[in-house]
């Protein structure tokens, strides 16, 4: 009696596991593991992409993202730089990223990215902002590194038309806009802007001068994002000239 028991028994979950394996097998075949089922507005996530900054504080910390430290000691400030060199090290050495060597594209505002292509990032010129200089941390005018969060087929909105800017943009934001419509780089207008100013009145008097490298924003030739094999999302350097 006992022998036929747990015969049924193995026999019993025998036939549950193979259904269950069959459950999955369907479930996985409606699936593509590059393109997600929902998108958008269909999706969680939704249309507004996050924005992302580097260095990060230290892991005790956490609850903070003031960057804080010692010009004249390496030690002190080495924290920053080396969480820099670790969050680069995917856009210094295309090998590191499986696809972007063989799918690699120099892009332009004219020279968009195929299908399967991949627009590089070359952050190994970015001075002061670069590894080399030590982000610039050495010299009491640090570098920090901001990039938007994917979202699949996502397109920005571009803000292109100089007619019609939002009254809270930055006005030299607006000025520099103006400026590339009036050097015909009417192009360089489809990019994803960034502008930094200080949270209260203390902080933007004692802000100092800004920077931005390569340029002030993310260009629209790296968008729509598709999860093609190799694609590293844009970054921006920011360099603070003079914070007091």
């Amino acid at each position: 009696m006992k022998a036929k028991i747990g015969i049924f028994y193995l026999v019993f979950y025998g036939v549950l596991a193979a259904l269950f394996a069959i459950c999955m097998w369907v479930f996985f075949q409606t699936l593509d593991p590059r393109i997600p089922k929902w998108q958008l507005d269909s999706s969680i996530i939704g249309t507004s992409p996050g924005l992302g900054f580097r260095p990060m504080p230290p892991e005790e910390n956490v609850e903070s993202t003031l960057i804080w430290y010692k010009a004249t000691d390496e030690q002190n400030y080495r924290h920053w730089t080396q969480s820099l060199e670790t969050f680069l090290e995917v856009y210094r050495k295309p090998g590191l990223t499986p696809g972007r060597g063989q799918n690699i594209y120099n892009c332009d505002y004219d020279k968009p990215p195929g299908r399967g292509q991949v627009c590089n990032v070359d952050v190994k010129n970015w001075v002061p902002c670069t590894q080399e200089n030590k982000f610039n941390y050495h010299k009491s005018a640090p570098c920090v590194f901001v990039k938007l969060n994917k979202i699949y087929n996502w397109i920005p909105e571009f803000y292109n038309d100089t007619d019609r800017l939002p009254d809270k943009m930055p006005a030299d934001l607006k000025q520099y806009i103006h400026e590339l419509k009036m050097n015909n780089q009417t192009a360089m207008l489809n990019t994803v802007w960034v502008s930094c100013e200080g949270e209260n009145p203390a902080d933007k008097e004692n802000l100092g001068g800004i920077k931005y490298y390569p340029t002030r924003g993310f260009p629209g030739y790296f968008y729509p994002y598709e999860n093609s094999e190799g694609y590293l999302s844009p970054i921006i350097a920011i360099n603070f000239e003079r914070p007091t």
